[in-house]
């Protein structure tokens, strides 16, 4: 089993040399660690070495261990960066402070009454199916510009990114480069991309956040979700 603190430390060495080689300060990236099928004694050792920003894909889960841990850490940022499910949608606008997969009408919807009920406003972020898979999350390339605008005109909603997961099989610089520029054309800042087999790569094309988990706390193997 991987030590999360030397593979912490190792990415965060990792993501530097990266950004250094194409100019940009190792602060503009942030690290968000992957802490889903993670308990309390893996992830423990790295908020204490000083990471604060976790991202979890299941809402179920993360109300089961994260309340305590941001009662006793209350500067922990936790992203939900799995789908979500529109019954699931007043749990996720509860806990996470910002929710990476916006990408459909009804959840646009679900959360902005949400937001509205319970006077929470969480950083919103579409996922864009860079490699139109049909089996994964997120809106086609060719509709996510016009989304974010409908997300804004329709919903009240303030887009802050765009998140992609490249197919696993494909080099993914053509999905980094092609969420960048649909960012440019929605007009929005940040950049959700890179995982633990391809965050460098990201990195040196823009990524303002990268999620990785495996690099932090090891391999486990929970089906077939893609290694963040």
């Amino acid at each position: 089993m991987t030590d999360p603190l030397t593979g912490y430390h190792d990415v965060q060495e990792r993501i530097a040399k990266a950004a250094a080689s194409v100019g940009r300060p190792a602060d503009a990236v942030t690290l968000v660690a992957v802490s889903k099928t993670h308990g309390e004694e893996a992830i423990l050792p790295v908020i204490e070495a000083g990471q604060r920003v976790f991202g979890e894909n299941k809402v179920q889960e993360s109300q089961g261990k994260w309340p305590s841990l941001k009662q006793r850490f209350p500067d922990i940022e936790l992203r939900l960066i799995g789908p979500l499910q529109s019954n699931k949608t007043a749990d996720a606008v509860a806990l996470f402070d910002a929710i990476e997969t916006v990408d459909r009408e009804k959840i646009a919807r679900e959360i902005a009454k949400e937001m509205a009920k319970q006077g929470r406003a969480p950083r919103l972020y579409v996922q864009v199916n860079t490699g139109e898979e049909p089996q994964k999350a997120g809106i086609l390339p060719t509709e996510a510009v016009a989304f974010v605008e409908r997300c804004r005109a329709a919903h009240g909603l303030s887009i802050e990114g765009l998140m992609c997961i490249p197919p696993a099989e494909e080099n993914p610089g053509p999905h980094f480069a092609l969420l960048r520029k649909l960012a440019g054309e929605a007009g929005v800042e940040k950049l959700s991309m890179g995982m633990s087999g391809d965050f460098e790569t990201a990195v040196e094309m823009g990524a303002t956040s990268v999620r990785l988990g495996s690099a932090i706390f090891g391999a486990r193997d929970y089906g077939a979700e893609p290694a963040q």
